[in-house]
């Protein structure tokens, strides 16, 4: 398949990105790159200064929701692309009513509760939806340590599953794109058996 037939493909689709932080933001930009049609994001927290060091946000950007930015961000990229933006915190409730249309859906989310909870609303509710979680982004270097584990048929998990972000093991950009690059990849590899 060359280039234009992958993104003819591709365009046909609807991914979900569950967080527009450091995760969501930069598997969003290169779904979009990739010629993915409509890109569903949830997310309800705004740019922050410390986000420019590793999420897809701009100087300029700090105080707009994630949601508009990424959209503004987006369309910079490929103004064709469908994005949808959810600006609210997911919760229980709405988490299958704004991704039960998606045909891949990526959890991008921050707090280990709030993953877990997503993890388990989609397998339970939306499992014939494939799912790409990440889990261990922190640091920096130890390339080698980074995967995508096939869980099973519905569930893959980018990242090195065990380094958790804290005060002295921050998330630098080169490890946050990698798992989302490998996030991204994962999704594209997905669609492309899709009909």
């Amino acid at each position: 398949m060359n280039l234009s037939e992958i993104e003819s493909h591709l365009e046909k689709f609807r991914v979900g990105i569950a967080g527009a932080g450091g995760l969501g933001s930069n598997c969003a930009a290169l779904l979009a790159r990739s010629g993915v049609g409509t890109l569903v994001i949830a997310d309800y927290d705004r740019v922050e200064k410390s986000n420019l060091s590793r999420q897809f946000y701009f100087a300029g950007q700090e105080g707009m929701m994630k949601t508009e930015a990424i959209r503004e961000n987006l369309a910079r990229i490929r103004p064709e692309a469908n994005v949808i933006i959810h600006t609210k915190k997911l919760d229980r409730k709405n988490i299958t009513q704004i991704f039960r249309d998606c045909h891949v859906i990526v959890e991008a989310l921050d707090s280990s509760e709030m993953k877990e909870m997503f993890i388990e609303i989609v397998q339970s509710q939306l499992n014939r939806i494939p799912l790409v979680a990440g889990s261990g982004i922190a640091g920096w270097g130890k390339n080698e340590i980074l995967k995508t584990r096939k869980i099973d048929e519905t569930l893959y998990v980018c990242g090195d599953e065990t380094s958790e972000v804290t005060d002295d093991l921050p998330p630098l950009a080169p490890r946050v794109v990698i798992v989302a690059a490998k996030q991204a990849n994962t999704v594209v590899e997905l669609l492309m058996k899709m009909k």
